[in-house]
């Protein structure tokens, strides 16, 4: 994990953080998980709420918001648990700020997720998640839109984006498209990121 400078600002709405993680290294753990055939997408759970993840927990009490993910705790899946890099990569963020949600989202070749907003993944929404993003398996005919305009993803990258904005993905490539998303309850060590203190 290296650190790189960032001249974003906090009102952006893409920002590059300043980390970068070994693409190859989590794309090979992630060739030995037990991956299925899929069509269109496909969603790894590598940590969740931790009655689905360990079916001997009681359900949560019902909550009167549900977008900050403080409604139940959060488990890591064995998947994660067996894959070291990966686990050392969501222990650096784990050391900063509180980690809930964490999945590999697959987009088949030639596929497309249609332009969409979500609703509580931005930094400005109170009482939200922020939604990280770290490429792993990607190329440049791979295309994600925010606002009109393209991000330029590459692998081992990390990002936040402000997906409360119009958002699309194009993947014109011949291989899938794999990212590695973390949710946070952002705190001053993201904001202090974000604004490039």
């Amino acid at each position: 994990m290296e650190n790189a400078t960032s001249t974003e600002t906090m009102s952006s709405d893409r920002i590059k953080l300043p980390f970068q993680f070994n693409a190859d290294k989590m794309l090979a753990e992630v060739r030995k998980m037990n991956l299925q055939n899929f069509t269109y997408y496909n969603v790894i759970q590598l940590r969740g709420p931790a009655h689905l993840v360990d079916s001997s927990l009681p359900f949560p009490p019902p909550a009167d918001d549900y977008a900050d993910g403080t409604w139940t705790d959060w488990l890591d899946t064995s998947d994660l648990k067996q894959s070291p890099y990966l686990q050392e990569v969501v222990d650096f963020f784990k050391e900063h700020i509180t980690v809930n949600l964490i999945r590999l989202l697959r987009l088949e070749p030639g596929a497309e997720v249609k332009e969409h907003c979500d609703p509580t993944l931005g930094i400005h929404i109170e009482r939200s998640m922020v939604r990280l993003t770290i490429p792993i398996l990607s190329n440049d005919d791979v295309h994600f839109i925010l606002n009109g305009k393209e991000v330029p993803l590459k692998p081992g990258d990390c990002w936040y984006l402000r997906l409360t904005d119009p958002h699309k993905v194009l993947n014109q490539s011949a291989e899938e498209r794999i990212n590695l998303t973390i949710d946070v309850i952002p705190n001053d060590w993201l904001r202090n990121l974000l604004a490039g203190q």
